[in-house]
């Protein structure tokens, strides 16, 4: 693969990465309400949810998934369903969230799981990969496999240092909003929303 095409493939991939979207608003929200290690374990958890996708794009289920209409509504509705219990849980407990210091008894490892169970199970996600990576690559290569893994690879990698440097800014602005009243709410509510919002964009896809 030539160095040009990895170069444009980069550039393309921090624009998509940086541009606003459900997953960069949650995780803010996150960061913000739990702390900035807290939002680079969700960013840990992203990236890998994207090493996933890109396995499958090789193995050919995504297009498997895109050619069978029932299995991308069963993944679909799996995954708006598990994000609406994550939204749920969001409403029930924002007056709950402990802004103390930071990462006390935060569970990182589950935190980590949410990230890439929230990547994993969103087939917008998955259709995305299998449409953007073939572009930089040579079909007919022989060595086309390869060439996917490491696009793969450098998305990942961009995406989880992206997601890390939000997660550390909001970690940053976090300590001047601890005495705002009623942030415990405020926050609980904007994660709700947000995934609830990214739910709702996964059932009408």
């Amino acid at each position: 693969m030539e160095i040009n095409t990895l170069f444009y493939f980069l550039t393309a991939s921090v624009i998509l990465t940086l541009a606003p979207g459900p997953d960069n608003m949650y995780l803010l929200a996150k960061s913000l309400a739990s702390g900035a290690r807290s939002g680079v374990a969700l960013s840990a958890g992203l990236a890998s949810g994207i090493v996933f996708h890109t396995t499958l794009v090789i193995l050919g289920v995504a297009a498997l998934l895109q050619s069978s209409p029932l299995a991308f509504t069963v993944l679909k509705f799996v995954g708006a369903a598990y994000l609406l219990y994550l939204a749920g849980k969001a409403f029930r407990e924002h007056g709950e969230l402990q802004l103390g210091e930071a990462g006390e008894g935060a569970p990182y490892l589950a935190i980590y799981r949410r990230g890439v169970l929230m990547n994993v199970l969103n087939p917008k996600v998955l259709l995305f990969f299998l449409a953007f990576l073939p572009q930089f690559v040579d079909t007919a290569s022989e060595q086309v496999g390869w060439h996917i893994a490491m696009l793969g690879a450098v998305f990942a990698l961009q995406a989880f240092a992206i997601f890390s440097l939000i997660a550390l800014c909001a970690g940053r602005v976090r300590s001047f909003i601890l005495g705002c009243k009623n942030i415990n709410r405020i926050l609980g509510i904007v994660q709700g929303v947000v995934l609830t919002a990214i739910a709702l964009a996964i059932l009408l896809t």
